[in-house]
C-alpha cells in the first residue's frame, strides 16, 4: 500500500509539473491594456484638448510610461473619414493621462486613433475612440 501512495503522489507531482511547464506563468498582452476617453464631449475649436487615459484592464492601474507613436483625428463617425486635423502632444499632470491639442473645426462625431508601445510588451496597444465635438 505504501508503494501505491508513492505512485499516486509521483503521478500528481508529475501532472503539476507538466501543467506548470506547458502553460507557464500568465503574461500580459496588448489586450490587457486600453485607452479610455477622459471626456466623451469636447468643446469645438482651434485649441481643443482631447485627453485619453491608458490603463491596465486587469487592475485599473494607470500606465505612465507609454510611448505614443501614432495618432490620427478624423470625422469618420459622421461619414467624413477624409476630414482630418492635426494633433500636438501636451504635458499632463495626471498619471496615465495623455493630452493632445487639436483643431476640431466642426461640431459632430470625431474618431481619435492612437497607438502606443509599452515597456516590456512586444505588441502595440491600439485604440479608436469616438467622441463628440460640441459648440
Amino acid at each position: 500500500m505504501g508503494i501505491q501512495l508513492d505512485r499516486r503522489a509521483l503521478a500528481a507531482a508529475l501532472a503539476a509539473l507538466m501543467a506548470a511547464t506547458t502553460f507557464g506563468p500568465a503574461e500580459a498582452g496588448s489586450a490587457d491594456y486600453e485607452f479610455e476617453l477622459v471626456e466623451n464631449e469636447v468643446k469645438q475649436g482651434a485649441t481643443a484638448t482631447v485627453a485619453v487615459r491608458l490603463v491596465d484592464k486587469r487592475n485599473s492601474t494607470p500606465i505612465t510610461d507609454a510611448v505614443i507613436f501614432a495618432t490620427r483625428m478624423d470625422m469618420a463617425p459622421d461619414g467624413m473619414e477624409a476630414m482630418t486635423t492635426t494633433l500636438e502632444a501636451m504635458p499632463s499632470d495626471q498619471p496615465g493621462v495623455y493630452r493632445f491639442k487639436t483643431n476640431l473645426m466642426m461640431a459632430g462625431g470625431w474618431r481619435f486613433s492612437v497607438a502606443a508601445k509599452l515597456q516590456g510588451e512586444p505588441d502595440t496597444v491600439e485604440s479608436r475612440l469616438v467622441f463628440k465635438a460640441v459648440p
